[in-house]
């Protein structure tokens, strides 16, 4: 599979641009044909489970407006010719073809990958002057839009306004980018997008958690757990002296209680595998209405069946002592490597019945009764 970097080399673009400075990449995929356009998209945006929003305003004006999905059909006929955008998150996750489109970025590790965003935009749509504390890829699919970016300046942000947008921006750099051209943005570089006629962009967006979402999701791994770091103590205690303080002594031994549950606790390393296992924003995986016995699994894989791994669940593993252990939409199950990495490789495993041993077979009816994969027919 082709790789989306037009005549960089992947070597190239993670040594002298990812993280480090923007890059234009002309051509990104040549010959580029989208395979929705605005009105497939629209559909998208008035289903109840799909993630939508609606963006109305000018830079200038100030103006900006924000609604959320689900919309109807007559929200977009009441739009007008100018100036609105319509941004769908997880598109990838509700129109299966366009997984495809994802696995070309697998030069980046797949859980650091979020979404497929895509938005619409009328001519002069745009969603303001912003940063963004992710990389993320803009595909231009249709249309031209014009991309200003600034590595100075002022953050601080417009007030009253439903959008983190910019109060000021002056930009640096600026270029109109054409159907199959991709902009590449590291973190924290201020960007805003023009539409100088109607057209979608597509924005491959990373992961990137913060330490609060880390600590946060630590939290409550623990509280679910069996293994909780165990509990304050001060057998040498002394007398206290002076009412309500919290001696030095004491935030120590808090402090190095909390230090040593992250140090030495085993189960981190799980957490963090389980925790990047988890889309950002996403439905959890909905278990099939009938569950399959593994004697039925064989059979199906016996003949033109085919494993497919559901849109919403994110797989990933990590080294153990017996072998792997992947994990799967935040659930863990112990495998082999080579199975870890045939189940993670593909979003339809190349996966036979003559190629399963009893404890593959049994892991595998389990992530077919938990939601995880999809049974299908032949390609």
């Amino acid at each position: 599979m082709s790789v989306p970097l037009g005549s960089f080399s992947t070597e190239q673009f993670l040594e002298h641009y990812w993280q480090k400075q923007p890059c234009l990449i002309r051509q990104a995929i040549t010959g580029f044909e989208p395979l929705l356009d605005g009105d497939d998209l629209a559909g998208l945006a008035c289903e109840q489970m799909v993630e939508s929003r609606l963006v109305k305003g000018t830079a200038e004006a100030a103006d900006w407006t924000l609604e959320h999905g689900p919309f109807s059909e007559a929200d977009f006929a009441k739009l007008g010719d100018e100036n609105w955008t319509l941004l769908v998150q997880d598109v990838e996750k509700h129109y299966a073809p366009l997984q495809d489109l994802m696995q070309q970025f697998d030069f980046i590790p797949r859980w650091r990958l979020d979404d497929l965003m895509i938005s619409f935009a009328a001519t002069g749509g745009s969603v303001g002057p912003h940063v963004d504390q992710y990389d993320v890829f803009l595909l231009q699919a249709e249309g031209k839009r014009r991309w200003q970016i600034a590595h100075s300046f002022d953050s601080t942000m417009l007030t009253n306004c439903p959008l983190n947008v910019l109060n000021q921006f002056e930009p640096e750099q600026e270029w109109v980018l054409e159907p199959g051209d991709m902009l590449y943005l590291p973190p924290n570089v201020a960007h805003h997008g023009i539409a100088l006629e109607p057209g979608m962009t597509w924005s491959i967006g990373s992961r990137a958690p913060s330490v609060a979402d880390l600590l946060q999701g630590w939290g409550e791994w623990l509280a679910f757990t069996d293994h909780q770091g165990g509990r304050y103590t001060d057998p040498g205690l002394q007398a206290a002296t002076r009412a309500g303080e919290i001696d030095r002594t004491a935030l120590q031994n808090l402090r190095k209680l909390m230090l040593e549950c992250i140090d030495t606790n085993q189960n981190l390393d799980n957490y963090l595998a389980a925790f990047m296992s988890r889309f950002r924003l996403a439905h959890d995986p909905m278990s099939p209405p009938a569950t399959i016995t593994t004697k039925e699994l064989l059979n199906a894989l016996s003949g033109e069946t085919r494993l497919h791994r559901n849109p919403w669940t994110r797989l990933t593993w990590i080294e153990s002592t017996e072998g792997a252990r992947l994990y799967a939409a935040g659930q863990s199950y112990d495998c082999s490597i080579q199975l870890a990495e045939s189940l993670c490789q593909y979003e339809q495993p190349r996966i036979r019945a003559g190629m399963l041993d009893q404890a593959s077979l049994e892991l595998l009816t389990r992530l077919v009764n938990n939601g995880h994969f999809l049974l299908t027919g032949e390609d």
